[in-house]
This record gives C-alpha cells, sequence and structure tokens, in this order.
C-alpha cells in the first residue's frame, strides 16, 4: 500500500467551503479511481487565519496512483476553482509506503 500526501492552505473563513469542493473534485475522483482504498482530510488551524489541509489518500500501487495523477504522479493535480481557495499549496504531491497499514485497509 502507498500514501499519497499532499497539502494545501485557505483562509479559515472559506475551509468549510474548499472541503465541500473538494468532496465534489479530487476526493470523488480518488475513490472513483480504481486501486483506491481511502482518503483522509487532516485540517490544523494556523496563525494568520490561515487552515492547512493535508489529504492522505492510499492506493494499491504506483500504477493506480498513475490511473488518478498521470504519468508523472509526484505532480501535484488541481482543479478549476483551487486558484479561488488556495492561498498556498504544496506543487507535488509525496509518496510513502505504508509500513503498518490501519487493520481495515487490505
Amino acid at each position: 500500500m502507498i500514501a499519497r500526501i499532499w497539502r494545501g492552505s485557505t483562509a479559515s473563513d472559506r475551509a468549510h467551503d474548499y472541503l465541500g469542493y473538494l468532496e465534489q473534485t479530487g476526493l470523488a475522483e480518488y475513490r472513483a479511481t480504481p486501486g483506491n482504498h481511502g482518503v483522509q482530510v487532516l485540517l490544523r488551524e494556523e496563525d494568520g487565519g490561515r487552515t492547512r489541509f493535508t489529504l492522505i489518500s492510499y492506493w494499491e500501487s504506483m500504477d493506480a496512483i498513475k490511473a488518478f495523477a498521470g504519468d508523472r504522479p509526484e505532480v501535484a493535480r488541481f482543479y478549476p476553482e483551487d486558484d479561488d481557495y488556495l492561498v498556498e499549496r504544496d506543487l507535488e504531491a509525496e509518496h510513502h509506503r505504508v509500513a503498518v497499514p490501519h487493520p481495515r485497509f487490505p
């Protein structure tokens, strides 16, 4: 199993709206991609009125990640309205081998 991690920040007063947008775009596409085993969205309030989003998605293989992200899976994938919400973003996603999986994941 591979964990794909991406981070970005919004203004805190827009965090709820961005989460809804994520549900309609990236999270829906994660779930629809064969080989995806789920996603977690972590939120952290930061100084300066920002909320940091950390997305951790779980995949059965790098081929499954490529089916979602394309031939360069390290490049973060963005959607048209991300520019309206994000005040900071990682341009690359990290990939980690899951050494000890959660019991509900294969």
